[in-house]
C-alpha cells in the first residue's frame, strides 16, 4: 500500500455539460453557376426533342408536378409566356418556380448582351469619348495655375508702390497675394535715419526678392541688394573697356588704402599706388584708377593707380588705327612695338602675307614700324598690330620694306575698308 502522505494523482477532469452542447455548424448552399447553366442546356436540348416528336402545343403532357413543360428558353425573356394561357401572370410564376438558379443568371447575362451599347470605338479599338460640361478643361487649369503662382522667387526683380512704413522696415506691394517685407538694412546703401520720408506712401519701387515666400504668402525683399548688383555689373562692365574711373579713398591699412566705388569696397594695394610709402596721408583724397580684378561672387575688387596711366592711353586707340612706333624687343613669335608708353604686339602670323624665314628679314631692333591696329583690349592691356594689311602682293614687305612704310597711309585707307566690312559682319553675327 502506498503510504498516506504520498501524494495522489490528479485525474483528468470530467468533460463539463456545456462542452456537450455545441452549436452545430451553419450549413452553406454552394451554388455552382456553371453546373446550372450546363443542366439548363440539357434541359433545352431535351424540350427540343420533345416539340419535334409533338409539333402541337396543346397536346403537351404535364408534369409529375402538374405543371405545364412550356418552359421558357434562356434565349427568351420571361415576358414572351406561351399564348394557351388564359391567365399570363399565373404562368409566368408557374414558369418560375421551375427555373434554377442557373436559369434566372443566364437570363440576366442574355438580356445584358441583348442590350444596345452606348459607347463607340474608334478604328485603333479605343473608346471614344464625347466632350460634355464635366471634362477636363485645359485652359481653365492653366488660367487657375497662373492666378495661383508664387511672385517673388529667390533672384527676381520686382517692381511694386509703398504701402505701409513700419519702425523696422517698409511694406511693398509686388503684386502677390502678400505684400513684400523690406527690413531697414536693406533700404538702401548706406544708413537710411528717416524712412518715412525716404519712403512715402505710393512710391514707385524696384526691389530684388532675397526670399521666397512664407507660409502666409509674405516675401522679402531688398533695395540695397539690387543697388549692389547693379554696381557689380558695372563695375564689370567698365574693367571689360579698361575705362579709368575716379575714387575717393575712405581707409587703409597696412596692405594698402580703401575707396568707394558705385557703394562697392575697393582696394588698391601699397604696390599699385604712385605715393605706396606714404599711402595712409592719401586718406581723403581723389585718384584716378584702373581695374586689375572684378569678382561679385567673392565681393573682389582690386584697382591700380598706376595702370591708370596706362588704360588712359586705349582712349587714344581705335580698330584700324595707323599708328608708329619702335622696336623694343623681339621674341620667337613676334615684335613689341613702342607705342609712346603702351606696347604693341605684331605678332609672326600678321607681318606678311608670304612665306617668312627670319623676323629679322623684316625688322631688327629699334627700326621704325608703321602698322595698323587689328585688336584692342583694354581689359587686358594688349594692342595688336598688322602690316600684312599694308602689302600690295604677298611677300611685298620682305622686298620692299620701305615702299611700303612710305605708302602706309594710302594703303590704311584700303584696308579700313576691309576692317569695317568685317566689324560689321560680327556685330550682325552677335545680334
Amino acid at each position: 500500500m502506498a503510504e498516506s502522505g504520498s501524494p495522489q494523482p490528479k485525474r483528468p477532469n470530467p468533460p463539463r455539460k456545456e462542452q456537450s452542447d455545441l452549436r452545430k455548424p451553419l450549413q452553406v448552399i454552394h451554388i455552382s453557376r456553371k453546373e446550372e447553366v450546363k443542366s439548363l442546356g440539357d434541359l433545352d436540348s431535351n424540350i427540343s426533342e420533345e416539340n419535334q416528336e409533338n409539333t402541337d402545343p396543346q397536346q403537351s403532357k404535364p408534369t409529375k408536378e402538374g405543371v405545364k413543360r412550356t418552359l421558357v428558353s434562356p434565349a427568351k425573356p420571361l415576358d414572351i409566356l406561351s399564348q394557351d394561357d388564359d391567365n399570363p401572370l399565373e404562368a409566368e410564376s408557374k414558369v418560375s418556380e421551375n427555373l434554377s438558379m442557373g436559369d434566372l443568371l443566364a437570363q440576366e447575362n442574355l438580356s445584358q448582351k441583348n442590350k444596345p451599347s452606348t459607347q463607340s470605338y474608334n478604328s485603333n479599338n479605343f473608346l471614344e469619348r464625347t466632350v460634355d460640361e464635366f471634362d477636363f478643361d485645359e485652359g481653365a487649369f492653366l488660367a487657375a495655375l497662373e492666378e495661383n503662382e508664387p511672385i517673388g522667387n529667390t533672384g527676381e526683380i520686382a517692381k511694386g508702390s509703398v504701402i505701409g512704413v513700419e519702425s523696422d522696415g517698409v511694406y511693398v506691394d509686388i503684386g502677390g497675394k502678400a505684400p513684400g517685407f523690406m527690413p531697414k538694412n536693406e533700404c538702401g546703401l548706406g544708413v537710411i535715419s528717416n524712412l518715412k520720408e525716404r519712403f512715402q506712401k505710393g512710391l514707385e519701387v524696384e526691389v530684388l526678392v532675397t526670399r521666397e515666400q512664407n507660409a502666409d504668402g509674405m516675401v522679402t525683399i531688398s533695395c540695397r541688394a539690387l543697388a549692389l548688383r547693379k554696381s557689380w555689373d558695372k563695375a564689370l562692365e567698365l574693367a571689360k573697356e579698361g575705362k579709368v574711373v575716379e575714387v575717393k579713398i575712405n581707409g587703409f591699412n597696412r596692405g594698402g588704402v580703401t575707396c568707394d566705388l558705385e557703394g562697392l569696397r575697393g582696394f588698391i594695394p601699397r604696390s599699385q599706388l604712385n605715393e605706396g610709402e606714404k599711402h595712409e596721408t592719401l586718406v581723403g583724397k581723389s585718384l584716378n584708377v584702373a581695374f586689375i580684378e572684378v569678382t561679385p561672387d567673392n565681393r573682389k575688387l582690386i584697382l591700380s593707380e598706376k595702370k591708370a596711366a596706362t588704360a588712359a592711353m586705349f582712349a587714344n586707340f581705335k580698330i584700324g588705327q595707323l599708328v608708329e612706333g619702335k622696336v623694343i624687343s623681339i621674341k620667337p613669335y613676334g615684335f613689341f612695338v613702342d607705342l609712346g608708353g603702351i606696347s604693341g604686339l605684331l605678332h609672326q602670323s600678321m607681318i606678311t602675307n608670304g612665306s617668312l624665314r627670319s623676323l629679322r628679314e623684316v625688322f631688327d631692333q629699334g627700326d621704325i614700324v608703321k602698322a595698323l591696329i587689328t585688336d584692342l583690349d583694354p581689359g587686358r592691356g594688349r594692342i595688336g598690330l598688322n602690316t600684312a594689311m599694308l602689302e600690295g602682293i604677298p611677300g611685298e614687305i620682305i622686298i620692299e620694306k620701305d615702299k611700303v612704310l612710305r605708302e602706309a597711309e594710302d594703303r590704311a585707307k584700303k584696308a579700313q575698308t576691309i576692317l569695317k566690312a568685317q566689324e560689321e559682319k560680327k556685330e550682325e553675327e552677335i545680334q
